[in-house]
């Protein structure tokens, strides 16, 4: 059962990823700004990271960034989650470090495609 640490800062948005991807047999960790969302990282070592990009206390490009940069997390893959479906915004997302990218609203069927790939390329 691969271990998730979801970074998100709005309740809604937080209970209900929570509750649809604990239903497809994962298991959750929850961390509700960048900076616990770092600190959780090396505490739990998770299989998967679903970054909020626009966070509170640090936000979380400055988390990915620490997180890709520490040798016991740099291994783990991380997801951007962002409303914030600008031109450049995926750039920016994947040079702070993050392996892929998905916008809000979430559509899990999508979410599931790009975590399931990242947590099978993990294995290999």
């Amino acid at each position: 059962m691969p271990k998730i640490l979801l970074v998100e800062d709005n309740e809604l948005n937080l209970d209900m990823l929570t509750r649809r991807l604990k239903r497809k047999g994962f298991e959750m960790v929850i961390a509700q700004n960048g900076e616990e969302g770092v600190k959780i990282a090396h505490q739990e070592l998770p299989d998967l990271i679903l970054m909020d990009m626009s966070l509170p206390v640090k936000d979380g490009w400055t988390a990915t960034k620490e997180i890709k940069l520490a040798s016991d997390t740099q291994h783990i893959p991380v997801i951007a989650l962002t409303a914030h479906a600008m031109s450049g915004d995926r750039e920016q997302a994947l040079a702070a470090g993050c392996d892929d990218y998905d916008t809000k609203p979430i559509e899990l069927p999508r979410l599931l495609s790009k975590m399931n790939a990242l947590l099978l390329k993990k294995q290999n």
